[in-house]
């Protein structure tokens, strides 16, 4: 029997989604192969609200963020991290040879617009990567905070990982000035993985003409040009299906409107931060929790392991804790095409086998 997933990913995706992935392939460098990309960006532009162009990546979203602190760092990066994966972008940068110094926030903690404009006032970095929403923490930053200091600096790209909140949250890419927004088809999007999507202003694209050494598969310029010279192609063979299924997906989300998917994310979100507050404690600061994950502060000491056992029973599966806060939190995943009334049903189902434990 199936578990239900409330984890961050993957999720549990549609079975009419699944069953476009069964449609027979084309040939990936054929006009319909190019109208299938071309239709997936335009719709992509309109949920990330920007002009910019749309890079698809067969990967994990990791790979376009690896590819973006690579591919468009020209002198030294800094990277704001709030948790495991701001450290993960650091240690993408640092592998690749890329100059790179970190600056971390207490965990439970967002990045703030004071440290921000206290790196980037020293002049020493043209690039700056932001985590929107960090699943191991469930905080989720503020971009209304922190744009307006990044944007003082126009010669800093500016990245933000935003592959656990796209789509789930509502984040105005060129409102806010971001240069590459990245986000992967495994969690808001509704999707299995294997698929990484960005936008990429012309100031990274400039950028990136001044790198030397982007690598291949992840240089974000290779794929750009593509895009613009061979309108809407790829180096590299795609995934066609994963494509059939997030254009089919993309027209789903504008049939129930972006800002009544948003809202249904708040809904679903503010259920379980009342349940956590009424029964445990909210790992994350109050003021700046994810719309799409809710990280749990384990104040009863419960064994987490035992309660998914539990919930298994039942069919449903949460998450522990991630890295140093394992089993000192767990976690409980709101995205994708989960409804209100299955997060109910959810924590209905948690409260009585939590006395079991």
């Amino acid at each position: 029997m199936h578990k239900r997933l409330f984890i961050p990913g993957p999720v549990d995706v549609l079975p009419e989604v699944l069953n476009q992935m069964t449609r027979p392939m084309i040939g990936h460098r054929t006009k319909d192969a190019s109208a299938l990309q071309g239709s997936i960006a335009d719709k992509m532009r309109k949920l990330m609200y920007t002009e910019n162009e749309i890079l698809l990546s067969t990967s994990s979203g990791s790979g376009l963020m690896e590819g973006a602190v690579r591919s468009c760092t020209r002198t030294r990066a800094a990277v704001f991290s709030i948790g495991a994966f701001g450290d993960r972008w650091y240690k993408m940068a640092t592998a690749n040879g890329v100059p790179a110094d970190i600056f971390r926030s207490e965990l439970g903690q967002p990045t703030t617009a004071a440290q921000v404009e206290e790196v980037l006032s020293t002049g020493k970095y043209d690039l700056i990567t932001i985590t929107h929403n960090e699943t191991a923490t469930g905080v989720a930053n503020n971009l209304e905070e922190l744009a307006p200091i990044i944007n003082k600096y126009p010669d800093v790209v500016f990245c933000v990982d935003a592959v656990s909140s796209l789509g789930g949250h509502k984040i105005e890419a060129d409102k806010h000035g971001i240069d590459i927004l990245i986000t992967s088809s495994q969690k808001c999007l509704g999707l299995p993985p294997g698929l990484a999507v960005c936008s990429i202003s012309e100031k990274a694209v400039k950028a990136a003409e001044q790198v030397p050494n982007r690598g291949l598969y992840f240089d974000l310029l290779e794929l750009y040009k593509f895009v613009k010279e061979k309108p809407h192609q790829y180096p590299s063979t795609p995934s066609l299906a994963l494509m059939y299924a997030l254009d089919y997906q993309l027209d789903r989300f504008m049939e129930e409107g972006l800002e009544a998917r948003f809202a249904r994310h708040s809904m679903m979100a503010a259920k379980v931060q009342k349940w956590a507050v009424e029964n445990f404690e909210l790992f994350a600061n109050p003021n700046y929790l994810s719309q799409t994950v809710t990280c749990i502060s384990n104040t009863k000491g419960i064994d987490v392991s035992a309660l998914n056992k539990k919930l298994a029973e039942h069919n449903y599966m949460i998450s522990n804790g991630y890295g140093k806060i394992k089993d000192k939190t767990f976690r409980i995943a709101h995205m994708a095409d989960t409804t209100p009334e299955q997060i109910d049903e959810l924590l209905t189902c948690i409260d009585k086998v939590l006395p079991e434990l």
